[in-house]
């Protein structure tokens, strides 16, 4: 094995298909918006060949004096299926651009920006025609004299503006295409122009996010309907908000500085990544009416090759009410997510068990490893063995039912505290199926209230809720039994599981609690689950 200088063993990594952050920390910094001084729309280039009918389109720009406008860009986007995208910038003094194009429905939009002048700041003004149906050579003006402020502020006047992004999207007849504008300076004005689109033709965003010492504020809301915005004001109570508190805890080697993005789950956002330490805790206040929020945490590493990734993805708040997610903590343990952690497909079976979700049950993107092995017994015979992914493998197996054991094992020597050994083994039967079908698995998870660091008080008396996920869960629980450990699993102690949960009398400081779970499901199916110091005494 490769060691490092201070002969460590380097860890490894795995990229769990569980947990790729399917849309919140990577798609949040994938949108690509233009934040600006000087705001720019950003679009997908798709250009197809002209239809043979085309005609002549002339966009005249006009700043708020009724002048030539000195400084624009205008973007243009075809609703049809061979429609081309265009990005059209300021030609000469004239304010005028002239472009040919095929007929069709158009969207388009254009970001004026005026000043500094002596009689104020840089603003910004961007207007949106969803619907231009050009069909003869037309003539559009965009007139910054038609815009109204976007003015959407937080309760606490002690909050620093960040960036606000707007989005728009237009469908006709099955095509949808997207306009945008990113802005770093509260000096924004919008505006409508033209006809009124097909009803619920356009869908609009807008998020605006505000940073203070303790975190920030998340301010959006939704639109749909006929027409872009003109104009946007909305003045937030701290009564209309709901609390989001993100707890970056102290994971193996991970105390240092986190990274952490928080975007609305529907519509697109420009998101705004943020630095957070750890172990520690930011609190945002966001506006219930955008929605739900999909959650991105980067816990802190060495180098980029031991960071860990995690994804909360939907979390609502309502108004008044407090959500928290914690991230990197202990207990680290298997967790089963939407897709089948043990499914077959004809005569193949796969595994794919998220063996180290964090406490707050965040399957990771890619966490550090030292060793993982996974086999499959088929009537107590070894089918095959796979390591260097833990919870991974895939499995031919002899067509018709038979009785199977799936054994899985992942260690991890520098997580001291948080989980350096977990074993997990389930046995089922299965057949020969037509399709995907899922096999029935269970794991069990341990929720003890630890401290920041993932320790728990020397000589206290805690208590650890159970939770069953799985074929056993909902009640399909035959039989249970939990059992702890003070000497890494050499000896173990039953314990009595009353209302949900476990009580342990916890030993001197420094020492190490192992967990483990004996579970039988309604059907039979079974699951041996162990934690190898799963926490640690202070």
């Amino acid at each position: 094995m490769t060691t490092t200088p201070a002969h460590r063993p380097v860890p490894r990594r795995s990229v769990s298909r569980h947990a790729v952050p399917r849309r919140h920390a990577l798609r949040a910094l994938a949108v690509a918006v233009v934040l600006v001084g000087t705001s720019a729309p950003v679009f997908g280039g798709t250009a197809t060949a002209a239809e043979p009918e085309t005609h002549t389109l002339t966009i005249r720009h006009l700043d708020h004096d009724g002048r030539p406008a000195a400084a624009y860009r205008t973007h243009l986007a075809g609703i049809f299926a061979s429609g081309v995208e265009q990005v059209l910038e300021q030609q000469d003094a004239s304010g005028v651009t002239t472009v040919r194009l095929p007929k069709g429905r158009y969207l388009l939009d254009s970001t004026l920006t005026t000043g500094p002048g002596t009689d104020g700041p840089v603003w910004t003004d961007w207007i949106v025609q969803p619907r231009l149906d050009l069909d003869r050579d037309t003539t559009v003006t965009f007139d910054a004299r038609t815009t109204a402020p976007v003015d959407v502020r937080p309760p606490d006047d002690g909050a620093r503006f960040l960036q606000s992004s707007m989005f728009v999207d237009v469908t006709y007849r099955g095509v949808t295409r997207s306009a945008n504008i990113g802005n770093r300076s509260t000096n924004l004005r919008v505006g409508h122009l033209g006809p009124e689109t097909e009803a619920g033709a356009v869908k609009q965003w807008f998020d605006s996010t505000w940073a203070t010492d303790s975190g920030g504020y998340l301010l959006g809301r939704t639109f749909s309907g006929t027409r872009a915005l003109t104009g946007l004001s909305r003045q937030y109570s701290a009564q209309e908000l709901g609390t989001l508190n993100i707890r970056g805890a102290a994971g193996p080697g991970s105390a240092g500085v986190g990274l952490l993005s928080i975007v609305p789950s529907e519509g697109a956002s420009a998101g705004a990544p943020r630095v957070m330490r750890t172990p520690g805790t930011v609190t945002f206040l966001v506006a219930p009416e955008r929605g739900a929020w999909d959650i991105g945490f980067t816990a802190p590493g060495a180098d980029e090759a031991t960071r860990t990734h995690y994804s909360a993805e939907r979390v609502t708040v309502p108004a008044g009410a407090t959500a928290t997610q914690t991230f990197d903590g202990p207990v680290f343990g298997p967790a089963l997510t939407d897709r089948p952690a043990v499914s077959r497909e004809g005569d193949r079976i796969t595994a794919d068990v998220p063996l180290l979700a964090d406490g707050g049950g965040h399957a990771p993107w890619g966490p550090t490893f030292d060793t993982a092995y996974t086999s499959l017994y088929r009537d107590g015979v070894l089918v095959g063995a796979t390591s260097g992914e833990p919870g991974r493998g895939e499995f031919t197996v002899p067509p018709g039912r038979a009785s199977y054991r799936l054994a899985t094992t992942v260690t991890r020597k520098a997580a001291a505290g948080a989980t350096t050994r977990v074993n997990a083994s389930w046995t089922f039967s299965s057949a020969t199926t037509s399709g995907p079908s899922a096999l029935p698995v269970s794991v069990v998870r341990f929720s003890p209230d630890l401290d920041p660091a993932g320790a728990a008080a020397a000589g206290s008396t805690l208590r650890i809720p159970v939770t069953v996920q799985g074929a056993a869960a909902d009640g399909r629980t035959r039989s249970l039994t939990v059992s702890a450990s003070t000497d890494d699993g050499a000896s173990w102690t039953r314990l009595p599981l009353e209302d949900g949960a476990v009580t342990v009398r916890n030993p001197s400081a420094g020492t190490a609690v192992s967990l483990r779970a004996e579970l039988t499901d309604a059907d039979g199916n079974t699951l041996d689950q162990t934690l190898v110091d799963a926490y640690r005494t202070r």
